[in-house]
């Protein structure tokens, strides 16, 4: 659970899409295609941040258990099996430090937000900080971020998340894991394209 939406100033360019959206999926896509490296090299390491004993911090685990064996090329942690959380974020982000050259890493966790924020998605450049909706110190996380608004901030958080709606977290993890495989999708055709391109330039020279 980050810091809860619109109760804090940011300079980031924030875009927010309603997972009832009809267009929802192919939105949140693109939005991701937008915010992410340009260079097409850095490995992509998706952190699904939250635990399964809490219906509104599962938002992470279920997107990453509806995700991991659905990408080729981006690195998912955080499942519903295995959770990334409070205990053993620090040793995750160790992990992928040692792991991964340079990575660019996606955040994505749970948020409270005002009334009429909830059932947003929010994609935004830079990081979030884990844990800060429940007071919880721990490490910021992420190049780029996704916070799904689950419920009412304001007034006993914990007692709040333990009594959001499945059906809203599950309906906001289905749409955020089906952009990001259309995301990977995308990415890797433009990989491939600018691969083949540089192929080819090389050919010409050559001939």
């Amino acid at each position: 659970m980050n810091l809860k939406s619109g109760l804090f100033q940011s300079t980031k360019k924030q875009d927010r899409i309603h997972y009832e959206d009809k267009e929802a999926i192919q939105d949140l896509s693109k939005t991701l295609i937008e915010h992410m490296p340009k260079l097409y090299i850095k490995p992509i390491i998706i952190i699904c941040i939250g635990t399964d004993r809490s219906t509104g911090d599962c938002l992470g685990p279920l997107v990453g258990s509806n995700i991991q064996d659905q990408l080729s090329h981006f690195h998912t942690f955080g499942t519903l099996k295995d959770p990334v959380h409070a205990v053993n974020l620090e040793e995750t982000l160790a992990f992928i430090k040692e792991k991964y050259r340079n990575p660019f890493i996606i955040a994505i966790d749970a948020c409270l937000g005002r009334l009429k924020s909830v059932g947003f998605i929010q994609v935004a450049e830079g990081s979030i900080k884990p844990g800060a909706g429940v007071n919880k110190e721990l490490p910021a996380v992420g190049d780029m971020h996704i916070s799904g608004i689950v419920n009412v901030s304001g007034f006993m958080e914990f007692s709040v998340l333990q009594n959001t709606r499945l059906h809203l977290v599950m309906s906001m993890a289905d749409i955020i894991s089906k952009g990001l495989i259309e995301a990977e999708k995308h990415y890797l055709e433009k990989r491939h394209s600018i691969r083949r391109n540089l192929l080819d330039d090389q050919d010409s020279a050559i001939n």
